[in-house]
This record gives C-alpha cells, structure tokens and sequence, in this order.
C-alpha cells in the first residue's frame, strides 16, 4: 500500500489572494486586505462600505475561472509535489464548482503540477474519508490552509493526518494555527520533510 497525500490548492500550492485583490482593485475599485477575518468583510468599496457574503460569493465566481490565469505558483510545490509522487498517490482537493475542475487541471499543468483533481463544496472531511476509502492507503497527510477543513477531516477521517500551511506570507501571520491540525507548516520545503516523515511511520494519526 501506498502513501496518500490530499492537498488543497489556493494559498497551498496556488497564490490566490494577492491576485484576487488585484483583480478586485482593477475590475470593481474595490480594496481588498485580508486580516484573517472574513473575505466579505476584507473588501471595501470606494465609499468605505463593505460587501454583503452574496456579493463576495459573486466576485469569487467572477474570479474563477475567468480570472484563474492570473495565479502564481508557491515556492518549492512543484518540486516537493514531485519528490512525494515518487512514493505517494497524489489527490488535489480544491473547494470549486464542479465545472471549474477542468479548468483548474488545466491550470495546474502550467505550472508542471499534473495529478487527480476533485472538486468538492462544503467541508473537506466526507470527500477525504472517501479517498481513503478508495485508495486503501498505509498512510494519508491532507494540507489545507482553512482551519474549518481540518476539524471537518478530524471529525470524519481522524486517522488522516493534518498539515495546517497559509503559503501567503501576508495572510499567514493574521492566521492562528488550526487547532484540529497536527502542525502548521508554510514552507514546502519544511513541509515536504515532514510529510515524509508521516510517511516513513506508516501508521495513521490515531494508530
């Protein structure tokens, strides 16, 4: 049995925020500074009025996929990515409308990053337990930069390990660690060692 390893893409392997506000300046005038708080209440109007959750729901729909080009790569993904596919299953679990997986394939290829992709709506703790299911791993590390998809994946599939990393320096020290995750790591070059090291014990989280 092989390792697996889930792991989200936007502020994981993808810049999203620092592209997204930029889009929002250039598009709407709209200014976005994201402390930790939520993305509505991050987004300001010339008027110094904040948007309503709808509307931010609409702009992240206007973002992707129209806008997805504009998304950079995080440092050191690509290469840990391809280190850990020698001796792991490799699913990317992204938070998008379904007809947007194609699109976010696409994207990622660009960047040389070319593995599974799932879509997935709502917390990340079913569709993980399912991939678990599917692949029958010795062991499982999932990486997400939301602390709600870390408590949904120790409610539903404790035995996976839980890798906390807000790639975006800017956002990451607004950011406390997830408390349902095992560590908080925002480099891939640190995180790479220690998805490894989960690796080489080959027991789950609750073994």
């Amino acid at each position: 049995m092989k390792p697996l390893l889930i792991t989200d893409c936007d502020e994981v392997l993808l810049h999203m925020v620092r592209h997204f506000g930029s889009w929002l300046k250039d598009a709407h005038a709209i200014d976005f500074r994201l402390h930790g708080g939520g993305f509505a209440e991050s987004m300001t109007r010339a008027d110094g009025t904040t948007l309503e959750p709808l509307e931010m729901w609409g702009l992240l729909d206007g973002f992707f996929p129209a806008e997805m080009a504009r998304q950079t790569l995080v440092p050191h993904a690509r290469e840990a990515l391809a280190a850990l596919a020698e001796q792991a299953d490799i699913v990317v679990l992204t938070n998008l409308q379904d007809h947007c997986r194609t699109h976010r394939i696409d994207q990622l290829a660009t960047h040389g990053i070319v593995h599974r992709v799932e879509c997935n709506q709502g917390g990340k703790g079913p569709p993980v337990a399912r991939l678990v299911a599917e692949y029958g791993p010795s062991v499982t590390v999932f990486v997400d930069d939301l602390a709600v998809h870390h408590q949904s994946v120790a409610d539903t599939a404790p035995q996976v390990f839980r890798l906390h990393m807000v790639s975006e320096p800017d956002l990451a020290v607004h950011v406390a660690p997830a408390p349902a995750a095992h560590a908080r790591i925002d480099d891939w070059v640190e995180a790479q060692g220690w998805i490894e090291a989960r690796f080489a014990e080959g027991r789950g989280a609750q073994a």
